[in-house]
């Protein structure tokens, strides 16, 4: 029994469970739009949401995988525990844990597909694909600069725009708008990661972006980021009959404040607060724009 909970820890460590309120956030904006056009679905939403979580998670153990073969995670590690750096699981076992999780992802994926047609198909396969190339294969995404792209694209377009389909059917501009806090916020997260992780990343030749425009860039990337999710609602506002309500994001304003200080004055280990924070503020930013556009 002791060692049945110690591989759930284990499995759950590598998750990496901070993380995933990412996942929630595109699935509740793309459905509060679904929402106030009366097309809200939700048996759709909640498989959208489980799919998303999975590739997540799948991609979370090919990047632990790849970082490990590839000497990019090391003992000198300042971020959270790596499974496999750890010595806690072996890589035979991680591949297997991949192929599986895609594999969920891919069965329960075919319920939306059989609701709205093979374009959604199209996107679970681009997804997984994406998940695995992020650090896998001839040119990984991750080693090349193409990270902050990939979870911009896939978490903020992808998630949201696809959440909203498979509800509505169709796809506006409002739909489109709305992907851009999402896709900034998250993408924020991997900026503070690769911000920590630059140093070593630079050893094992990960070219991240902070890696090749330095740490001066990721800061400024972070705060660009931000603003462009404030600038969103006030879009909204004046481009389409929507209440005021669609300024509630801005309570967090005190945060995303705390966040830059942050960003500006921790290193090593202690920019996990940062990351997590980060993480969370995503999550709260996209409960608050979904609440607006709902009101």
């Amino acid at each position: 029994m002791n060692k049945e909970l110690s591989n759930i820890k284990i499995w759950s460590i590598a998750s990496r469970p901070k993380t995933l309120l990412a996942a929630f956030v595109p699935v509740m904006v793309g459905s509060s739009l679904a929402y106030v056009q009366n097309s809200f679905k939700p048996v759709s939403a909640i498989i959208a949401l489980v799919c998303a979580i999975l590739i997540q998670i799948a991609t979370n153990f090919t990047n632990d995988l790849y970082d490990f073969l590839k000497g990019a995670d090391t003992k000198k590690r300042v971020g959270p525990t790596r499974v496999l750096n750890a010595g806690l699981v072996s890589p035979s076992q991680m591949k297997l844990a991949i192929f599986l999780t895609f594999g969920l992802a891919f069965i329960l994926g075919l319920y939306l597909v059989f609701q709205t047609g093979y374009i959604i198909l199209l996107v679970g396969i681009v997804s997984i694909i994406a998940g695995l190339a992020y650090t896998a294969g001839p040119y990984p995404l991750a080693y090349n600069g193409l990270g902050d792209v990939f979870v911009f694209l896939f978490f903020g377009f992808v998630g949201t725009v696809g959440t909203y389909y498979v509800q509505v059917l169709s796809v506006n501009g409002m739909a489109l708008l709305s992907s851009i806090p999402v896709g900034a916020l998250i993408t924020n997260i991997l900026v503070v990661n690769n911000y920590r992780d630059i140093d070593q990343d630079k050893i094992a030749e990960k070219n991240t972006l902070a890696v090749i425009l330095g740490k001066t860039f990721s800061k400024f990337e972070y705060i660009f980021l931000l603003i462009s999710s404030f600038i969103i609602p006030v879009l909204y506002y004046m481009y389409y009959e929507i209440s005021i309500w669609i300024f509630l994001p801005f309570l967090t304003l005190p945060l995303a404040y705390k966040l830059v200080y942050m960003l500006f004055k921790y290193t090593g280990e202690e920019l996990n607060k940062t990351l997590e924070l980060t993480a969370k503020f995503s999550a709260i930013f996209g409960l608050l724009f979904s609440l607006g556009i709902i009101l």
